[in-house]
């Protein structure tokens, strides 16, 4: 299965996130939450992000969301250091996108098509 990592300035909202995604799509999707900064505050920690694309992966490759600003520049610096094909950056909602790859990955979908499924959920409407 293709692992998703939740990246957030918040703790709260990335294990919160993380635990919705695990209930819809069961045990067999890694999801990995990284959520603020290493004294636990609001921010982000590039050595915890790097840590968690490697638990998500499994072989299949790893989506990574992330919420706002700095922690799409961790991750792009992360992926700049440690270049990876099995790794996608999502341009997607977090909330949305991370419903929508865990149930693409859930049924098997490969990296790309879980990707889109991802950045798809952008155009979701909910009324």
């Amino acid at each position: 299965m293709v692992g998703l990592v939740l990246v957030s300035h918040s703790a709260d909202l990335a294990h919160g996130l993380a635990d919705l995604v695990s209930q819809l799509t069961g045990a067999e999707v890694p999801v990995v939450a990284v959520g603020g900064d290493p004294e636990g505050g609001l921010g982000t920690d590039p050595d915890r992000i790097a840590l968690g694309l490697a638990e998500a992966d499994t072989g299949a490759g790893v989506v990574v969301l992330a919420d706002i600003g700095s922690a799409v520049l961790a991750v792009r610096t992360i992926m700049a250091e440690q270049p990876s094909e099995h790794v996608r950056l999502v341009d997607a909602p977090l909330v949305e996108g991370a419903v929508a790859a865990g149930a693409a990955s859930m049924v098997g979908s490969d990296l790309e098509s879980v990707a889109a499924a991802a950045e798809e959920a952008r155009g979701a409407k909910k009324l």
